[in-house]
Order: structure tokens, then sequence, then C-alpha cells
């Protein structure tokens, strides 16, 4: 109650210095989530304390423990929020042939990349050490979300483990991608996602040789893609 009181307290005496204009609890906080999205993406999660996402946001210490209990809960929340967004951006267009489709959605997955570069770089930034708990489970499910989306892009329900592989790591080689291009942007955006897709054509034909139902899927793939009556 204490807390609270402080809590209250220091909002009121910031709000005119800053001329802050009142936020409803959700609009606060998304914007401390957005705060700490900014600084998770940069450093790792250790290295960022309650303070830092308070003075990034313009809020108070205490009003940052007041919607979250501690730095983990607001680091498991931003990358909930990122996740979000990223798996409502990228809903399976319904019309086109699959690659068409394909090509949309890597295109939406880029704006994601583009304009939540904070948020993209904290949900993926780290190695298998950073991907445990809720973490983990958070990252995953998005991975998840995805091969289940490019699967029903290409009309296949249940991938054997060449194909399933073959997915999984062009999904791998598209993060990086993203990660690549938002730290040198050397190359259009355009080009790239180009590239992405002429890299899974190429996955998927030398996955075929391996899988007769991958070499299967290739065929169809082909000749939907040369074929534009079907």
């Amino acid at each position: 109650m204490a807390e609270h009181a402080v809590t209250d307290a220091e909002t009121r005496t910031e709000r005119p210095r800053r001329s802050r204009r009142r936020l409803s609890v959700d609009e606060r906080r998304d914007e401390l989530i957005e705060a700490a999205l900014g600084l998770f993406s940069t450093r790792p999660p250790e290295d960022v304390s309650i303070d830092d996402v308070a003075v990034a946001a313009g809020a108070s210490r205490a009003l940052v423990y007041h919607y979250f209990g501690g730095k983990q809960e607001l680091y498991v929340a931003a990358l909930t929020s990122a996740a979000r967004q990223l798996s409502v951006l990228l809903e399976p267009p319904t019309e086109g042939r699959p690659l068409e489709r394909l090509r949309i959605s890597l295109k939406r997955y880029f704006d994601f990349v583009e304009d939540h570069a904070a948020g993209f770089t904290a949900l993926l930034r780290g190695g298998p050490a950073d991907r445990s708990g809720e973490v983990g489970e958070i990252v995953d499910n998005v991975r998840q979300l995805l091969l289940g989306r490019i699967l029903h892009t290409v009309g296949i329900e249940d991938p054997g483990p060449v194909l399933r592989i073959t997915l999984r790591s062009w999904m791998a080689a598209v993060e990086t991608a993203g990660l690549d291009w938002l730290e040198h942007r050397d190359i259009e955006r355009a080009e790239l996602e180009h590239l992405l897709v002429d890299q899974w054509i190429v996955m998927l034909r030398a996955a075929g040789r391996h899988d007769p139902v991958t070499g299967e899927l290739f065929d169809r793939l082909s000749q939907e893609e040369l074929d534009p009556d079907r």
C-alpha cells in the first residue's frame, strides 16, 4: 500500500514537469513495455535495470514496479507483446498461388522487422541460454505458429522429417537475415525478400532429392508457378 502511495505521489509530481497527458492503465503499461523493448533489443536482459526502463519511459522506478513485479516479468511482457504483434501481422493470405502467398507473408514479416525493430530484435536476440522457461516458450510458440502457417500455405498438414527440418532451417535463415539487415542495411529490402524466396525454392528442391513427398511438393509448386491458370 505504501509503495502504491509513493507511486501516486511521484506520478503527480512528474506529470506537470513533463507536461504528460493522462494515460489509462493499459496505455501506461504499453508505454513501459515499448521502453523496455527498446532497451532489451540493444543490451542483454541482465544489463538492463528497472531504473533504466523508468528513465527511458520518463516514469518513476516505483511506477514500473507497480505494473510489473520485477525485471523478469517486464521482460516476459515485452517479448509477449512483440510476439503478439508479429503473429497478428502474419495472418496467412487467402488468395494467390502458394509462392505468391509466401512472398506476401515474407513482405509482412519484414514490415514488422522494419517498423518494430526493437520488438523483433528483443524477441530473437541471444542464444540458447536465453531460451529457457517462459522466454523460450514465447519464442518457440512464434516459430511453431510460423511453421504452421507456411505449411498451410503449401497445403501440407503433417510434414515428414525432411520437410520439417528444411522449413525450420529456412525460418532460421529468415530470422538471421532480418537481424543482419537491421544491423547493416546494405541491401535493398525488396532484394533481400526475393533472395529469401529463391533460397526457399532451392532448399525445397534439394530436400526433394532426399524425400519423395517433398519432391512432389516442389514439382507441384513449380507447376503452379509456371501455369498462371491454375
